[in-house]
């Protein structure tokens, strides 16, 4: 592995943690949305992940070698964000502008302390890629520094 593909491996890490951000923060934005039918009813969202790996290196058999023994790959990418398949919360509340005929209304199935700890996550993910970008222009500064000596 090049030193110049890590900036596209952190870069393309980012990208993902960025949209594991967002969909945390539309998860706790609608987390006290109701609705007077599970039809309608927010549900939690959650981005699907993938590894990448160079086209060039499954034309020559590589992919196999990469995913059993070492894992590298050139980055990752969102495949899909999916609508959590938990329980919905019907509360019984007559008195609620959006109650159905029954009385219930519809709370979304949004966890808040589960969402603040993948937003955390996603946080540290991404300051961790900030720091190995650091790390790998500091190791490019320095390597042309010893052609100067």
């Amino acid at each position: 592995m090049s030193l110049s593909n890590i900036f596209a491996i952190s870069g393309s890490a980012m990208s993902a943690q960025t949209v594991r951000l967002n969909t945390v923060a539309s998860n706790m934005a609608n987390v006290d949305s109701v609705a007077s039918s599970a039809d309608q009813t927010y549900r939690a969202r959650k981005p699907v992940f993938s590894q990448m790996i160079n086209d060039n290196m499954r034309k020559h058999g590589w992919n196999r070698a990469l995913k059993d023994e070492s894992g590298a790959g050139i980055g990752v990418k969102v495949d899909a964000i999916v609508e959590s398949d938990a329980p919905l919360q019907p509360r019984y509340e007559p008195d609620h502008p959006m109650a159905n005929e029954e009385g219930y209304v519809f709370y979304p199935n949004v966890n808040p302390i589960e969402e603040m700890a993948d937003m955390m996550s996603a946080s540290r993910s991404f300051q961790t890629n900030v720091e190995i970008m650091n790390s790998a222009k500091s190791m490019m500064q320095k390597m042309l520094m010893l052609g100067q000596s």
